[in-house]
């Protein structure tokens, strides 16, 4: 980083998030920043990507930002969002002048905030960084996003090897990688014993998820749309009605692409339940409670082997293939017949355990050990100790 943060004065950050999932990957580092504030004093910045969603667990984990940006609007196209967003994000570089950036992962606030940015010449430490599946279009539009992202990052922190290595392949220079494990495992570690211990509230809250035999589903990605989504959701229908024992529970995305659909195909069957976007404690329990986690999201690849799940992954590419490698997880792509047979295969298996066998500690997660943010943090600092 250039000489901006004096010895005099803590390290000052402005780190920007937009979405939940980044904002649940970005807590852990925003906490750890108020653990030091001899060290560092970060700004937070949210975008309001995705407003409610960000209120919930911004309040679960005691974040208050210092400055919200609003950006959110309804009907928003990707174009709308990507320049009101580097619009915003550079007046706030102009007005509180950081020492850095720090972004998380590939969404529409990672890419722009990067770029106003570097357009100021402040350094970008990217969170997350060298998550590859090679193909532009999947998923669309995360692949761009965070290889703009990473064009122009000054500390690069790899959540794996795999991730590392993929950096290294495009010409970043050794020295701006460091493997830090990824913060959705320090998020996990400080939720799931904390949810455990709200499992009489959480059963009231969602009384199907006390079955034996319990199936979660998410999913929202953009490539799914259309036919792909349409057999996902005809592959779930036909489980429900193989599987009557078995309890399907959707917290259904509020995107009118995912919403519309999911109601007209999977309404009224007794055993799909259909409920509102969980908070992030419900959605940790519910992760906890599940048999098999049928999912297109990259958070849960991450979280949900942790918790003793089969993960089945409604995607044809993963740009985070050290679970699958480790037999923690399964593409399925939008293949109907392909999920209705692993998800059967995969119940079956579970059925065979215990719930205490299937809940286990989080421990030998490919994605990290807990302490990532703490990484992230520690080199922030020496860089920029290093620089004066």
């Amino acid at each position: 980083m250039p000489n901006t943060a004096p010895p005099n004065r803590p390290l000052r950050p402005l780190i920007v998030f937009g979405t939940r999932p980044e904002a649940i990957k970005m807590s852990p580092v925003i906490l750890e920043c108020q653990r030091r504030p001899a060290q560092v004093a970060p700004i937070v910045c949210s975008t309001g990507q995705h407003r409610e969603m960000l209120a919930q667990v911004l309040g679960y984990f005691g974040i208050t930002p210092d400055i919200d940006l609003g950006l959110m609007k309804p009907g928003q196209t990707l174009t709308g969002l990507t320049a009101a967003c580097l619009e915003a994000v550079d007046s706030v570089i102009v007005d509180q002048k950081p020492d850095c950036v720090v972004v998380q992962g590939d969404t529409t606030t990672v890419m722009a905030a990067a770029m106003a940015a570097f357009y100021h010449r402040v350094p970008i430490v990217h969170v997350e960084a060298g998550l590859r599946t090679g193909d532009l279009m999947a998923p669309w539009p995360e692949e761009f996003n965070r290889r703009v992202a990473g064009i122009i990052t000054k500390l690069h922190c790899a959540p794996t090897q795999r991730s590392a290595d993929a950096l290294l392949a495009e010409g970043v220079d050794a020295k701006n990688i460091r493997i830090t494990g990824n913060t959705v495992i320090d998020a996990l570690l400080h939720s799931v014993e904390k949810e455990r211990n709200e499992d009489a509230k959480w059963r009231a809250e969602y009384p199907a998820a006390t079955a034996d035999s319990v199936v979660l589903i998410t999913g929202h990605r953009r490539e799914n749309f259309g036919p792909g989504m349409a057999s996902i959701l005809d592959a779930i229908a036909d489980l429900a009605r193989l599987h009557p024992e078995t309890q399907f529970i959707y917290p259904v995305h509020l995107n009118p692409n995912v919403k519309g659909p999911v109601h007209e195909r999977l309404a009224g069957l007794e055993n799909v339940h259909l409920v509102p976007p969980a908070d992030y404690p419900q959605f940790v329990w519910l992760m906890d409670r599940a048999s098999v986690v049928l999912t297109d999201s990259g958070g849960v690849q991450e979280e949900a082997p942790s918790l003793g799940n089969a993960v089945l992954v409604t995607r044809e590419k993963t740009e985070r293939p050290e679970a699958v490698e480790a037999g923690l997880a399964e593409l399925v792509g939008t293949n109907r017949e392909l999920i209705v047979r692993r998800v059967s295969e995969s119940l079956v298996v579970a059925a065979k355990k215990t719930r205490s066998e299937r809940a286990s500690q989080v421990v030998d997660n490919p994605y990290g050990d807990g302490k990532a943010a703490a990484r992230i943090v520690d080199w922030m600092i020496e860089d920029c100790q290093r620089m004066n």
